[in-house]
């Protein structure tokens, strides 16, 4: 996996996928595509829902908001499942169905096919033969990082970096955002443009993760990833230990 024809053949298989780049999930064609399309983007960009929250969000009514949702279950968009509950909330009547994106919905999003393969090809054209995919995954993290750094190094605490990081990634197609914690933030990206690549070559996955930590000042820990099959990609970001102090005198 580590040698250039292994590189080459990642190359291709990008290049390849460029088919699959468009900006809709459904056929245009359909009855109501605009709103299905604007359903199922909702859930990629905020992450598993229930129709009741989805109705909510989108000034529709429950009914309303199922026929869209059935549709897009049926077209392979979108799967359900039960929450995920606690023991002690069990057997208090039967839990609202969650309902999330699947690989099939992911492909039909735009992804960043191209800019990966002309990235991998001007790496290859750059170097020489003792090439290998971690080479080419750190050489790509450390350019997302570098377009990230001034917007990044500009805030002064680490929830202001965590803050403008998420902004930073939703503009770079991640559909980010981040949740605060007793003990840290939580960044959860909501879309993942090379997921299908990460799958088969998680040293993407794992160059990004160090470039998080580098803008951040602070280690960093993956929980999930999409290429894994998670439902977002989750990274906790603990919090440093002045702002742990600050934290506590002000209390």
């Amino acid at each position: 996996m580590g040698s250039l024809p292994a590189l080459l053949h990642l190359t291709a298989q990008v290049a390849d996928s460029g088919e699959l780049r468009n900006t809709s999930v459904v056929k245009k064609s359909e009855p109501d595509a605009r709103t299905r399309d604007q359903v199922a983007r909702a859930i990629l960009e905020t992450g598993p829902a229930t129709a009741v929250d989805l109705a909510s969000r989108m000034g529709m009514t429950p009914a309303g908001i199922r026929r869209h949702l059935d549709a897009l279950v049926s077209d392979g968009i979108l799967t359900s499942r039960e929450p995920y509950q606690s023991t002690a909330l069990r057997g208090r009547g039967r839990p609202a169905r969650v309902f999330l994106m699947t690989d099939q919905g992911r492909e039909n999003f735009e992804h960043s096919y191209d800019d990966l393969a002309v990235s991998a090809l001007k790496f290859i054209a750059s170097s020489d033969n003792n090439l290998s995919i971690k080479s080419f995954a750190d050489q790509r993290a450390s350019e997302m990082e570098s377009r990230a750094r001034a917007k990044i190094d500009q805030q002064s605490s680490l929830a202001a970096k965590s803050s403008a990081l998420a902004t930073f990634l939703t503009a770079e197609g991640f559909a980010s955002d981040v949740t605060a914690g007793p003990m840290g933030d939580q960044l959860c990206q909501h879309h993942c443009p090379v997921a299908h690549v990460a799958t088969q070559f998680p040293e993407l996955c794992e160059a990004e993760t160090q470039a998080l930590s580098r803008l951040l000042g602070t280690h960093v820990q993956r929980l999930a990833t999409i290429a894994h099959g998670d439902g977002v990609c989750t990274t906790f970001i603990p919090h440093l230990s002045s702002e742990k102090t600050n934290t506590g005198a002000n209390a």
